[in-house]
Protein backbone atom coordinates (compact mmCIF):
# COMPACT_ATOMS: atom_id res chain seq x y z
CA UNK A 1 0.00 0.00 0.00
CA UNK A 2 1.11 3.30 -0.73
CA UNK A 3 1.50 5.83 2.07
CA UNK A 4 0.02 9.16 2.22
CA UNK A 5 2.73 11.70 0.90
CA UNK A 6 3.38 9.16 -1.93
CA UNK A 7 -0.44 9.49 -2.92
CA UNK A 8 0.34 12.63 -2.78
CA UNK A 9 3.17 13.12 -5.42
CA UNK A 10 0.93 11.33 -7.65
CA UNK A 11 -2.17 13.08 -7.15
CA UNK A 12 -0.73 16.03 -7.53
CA UNK A 13 1.29 15.39 -10.55
CA UNK A 14 -2.22 16.62 -12.64
CA UNK A 15 -2.08 20.33 -12.99
CA UNK A 16 -6.11 20.26 -12.58
CA UNK A 17 -5.91 18.43 -8.93
CA UNK A 18 -3.31 21.13 -8.03
CA UNK A 19 -5.83 24.14 -9.51
CA UNK A 20 -8.22 22.57 -7.03
CA UNK A 21 -5.93 22.49 -4.06
CA UNK A 22 -5.84 18.88 -3.07
CA UNK A 23 -4.13 17.94 0.15
CA UNK A 24 -4.27 14.01 0.97
CA UNK A 25 -5.26 13.72 4.08
CA UNK A 26 -5.18 10.39 4.98
CA UNK A 27 -4.70 6.92 2.99
CA UNK A 28 -6.07 3.69 4.29
CA UNK A 29 -6.31 0.19 2.25
CA UNK A 30 -9.42 0.87 0.24
CA UNK A 31 -9.92 4.75 1.35
CA UNK A 32 -8.60 8.25 0.94
CA UNK A 33 -9.49 11.41 2.52
CA UNK A 34 -8.64 14.60 0.50
CA UNK A 35 -9.25 18.30 1.39
CA UNK A 36 -10.13 20.85 -1.46
CA UNK A 37 -9.36 23.95 -1.17
CA UNK A 38 -11.73 26.51 -1.88
CA UNK A 39 -11.48 28.79 -4.88
CA UNK A 40 -13.59 31.64 -5.55
CA UNK A 41 -13.72 30.40 -9.37
CA UNK A 42 -16.20 27.74 -8.04
CA UNK A 43 -18.54 30.20 -7.74
CA UNK A 44 -21.71 29.36 -10.01
CA UNK A 45 -24.18 32.18 -8.90
CA UNK A 46 -22.07 35.55 -7.89
CA UNK A 47 -25.43 36.78 -5.64
CA UNK A 48 -25.60 33.46 -3.92
CA UNK A 49 -22.20 32.06 -3.54
CA UNK A 50 -22.44 28.60 -4.24
CA UNK A 51 -20.16 26.42 -5.47
CA UNK A 52 -21.01 24.85 -9.14
CA UNK A 53 -21.80 21.49 -9.12
CA UNK A 54 -19.71 20.52 -11.97
CA UNK A 55 -16.85 20.72 -9.10
CA UNK A 56 -18.74 18.48 -6.78
CA UNK A 57 -19.17 15.79 -9.35
CA UNK A 58 -15.55 16.09 -10.04
CA UNK A 59 -14.24 15.70 -6.14
CA UNK A 60 -16.76 12.96 -6.45
CA UNK A 61 -15.26 10.94 -9.37
CA UNK A 62 -11.80 11.68 -8.19
CA UNK A 63 -12.39 10.71 -4.81
CA UNK A 64 -13.41 7.63 -5.67
CA UNK A 65 -11.35 6.78 -8.09
CA UNK A 66 -7.90 7.63 -5.74
CA UNK A 67 -9.67 5.55 -3.30
CA UNK A 68 -8.42 2.62 -5.43
CA UNK A 69 -5.05 3.70 -5.62
CA UNK A 70 -4.06 1.74 -2.40
CA UNK A 71 -4.58 -1.45 -5.03
CA UNK A 72 -3.64 0.13 -8.44
CA UNK A 73 -0.45 2.50 -7.34
CA UNK A 74 -2.38 5.14 -9.42
CA UNK A 75 -5.38 6.62 -10.70
CA UNK A 76 -7.61 4.69 -13.14
CA UNK A 77 -10.28 5.64 -16.04
CA UNK A 78 -13.54 6.02 -15.24
CA UNK A 79 -16.23 3.91 -16.94
CA UNK A 80 -19.54 5.54 -15.03
CA UNK A 81 -20.21 7.81 -12.59
CA UNK A 82 -23.54 8.55 -10.59
CA UNK A 83 -23.52 12.03 -8.52
CA UNK A 84 -26.56 12.80 -5.68
CA UNK A 85 -26.47 16.59 -4.61
CA UNK A 86 -27.61 17.40 -1.24
CA UNK A 87 -27.21 20.18 -0.45
CA UNK A 88 -25.62 23.38 -2.02
CA UNK A 89 -21.79 23.58 -0.60
CA UNK A 90 -20.88 27.80 0.18
CA UNK A 91 -17.65 29.28 0.50
CA UNK A 92 -15.09 26.92 2.23
CA UNK A 93 -12.64 24.46 1.78
CA UNK A 94 -14.48 20.64 1.04
CA UNK A 95 -13.20 17.24 2.70
CA UNK A 96 -13.47 14.50 0.21
CA UNK A 97 -14.07 10.78 1.29
CA UNK A 98 -14.00 8.10 -0.62
CA UNK A 99 -13.89 4.22 -0.17
CA UNK A 100 -13.59 0.86 -2.71
CA UNK A 101 -16.25 -1.01 -2.30
CA UNK A 102 -15.57 -3.83 -4.56
CA UNK A 103 -12.28 -4.66 -6.62
CA UNK A 104 -12.90 -6.87 -9.83
CA UNK A 105 -10.33 -8.04 -12.19
CA UNK A 106 -11.93 -5.80 -15.11
CA UNK A 107 -13.58 -3.00 -13.32
CA UNK A 108 -14.21 -1.67 -9.81
CA UNK A 109 -16.39 -0.12 -7.78
CA UNK A 110 -15.63 2.94 -5.25
CA UNK A 111 -18.10 5.80 -3.82
CA UNK A 112 -17.41 9.12 -2.69
CA UNK A 113 -18.58 11.96 0.09
CA UNK A 114 -17.84 15.81 -0.37
CA UNK A 115 -18.63 17.27 3.22
CA UNK A 116 -18.31 21.39 4.32
CA UNK A 117 -16.07 21.61 7.04
CA UNK A 118 -18.78 21.21 9.67
CA UNK A 119 -19.17 17.62 8.80
CA UNK A 120 -22.38 18.29 6.43
CA UNK A 121 -22.87 15.95 3.04
CA UNK A 122 -23.04 17.82 0.22
CA UNK A 123 -23.19 15.22 -2.45
CA UNK A 124 -22.31 11.62 -2.61
CA UNK A 125 -21.81 9.08 -5.93
CA UNK A 126 -20.03 5.65 -6.91
CA UNK A 127 -18.00 5.36 -9.97
CA UNK A 128 -17.13 2.41 -12.05
CA UNK A 129 -13.34 2.23 -12.67
CA UNK A 130 -11.47 0.16 -15.08
CA UNK A 131 -8.60 -1.71 -13.72
CA UNK A 132 -5.74 -1.92 -15.34
CA UNK A 133 -4.79 -5.02 -17.51
CA UNK A 134 -2.96 -8.01 -15.66
CA UNK A 135 0.59 -8.59 -16.68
Amino acid sequence: MLNKEDVETLLLKGPFHQWLGLKVLSVTEGGIELQATWRPEWVVNAAVGYTHGGILATLIDLTADWALVSETGKGVPTVDLRVDYHRAAMQGDLRCVGKVIKTGKTVSVSEAQILDSEGRLLASGRGVYMMPAAK
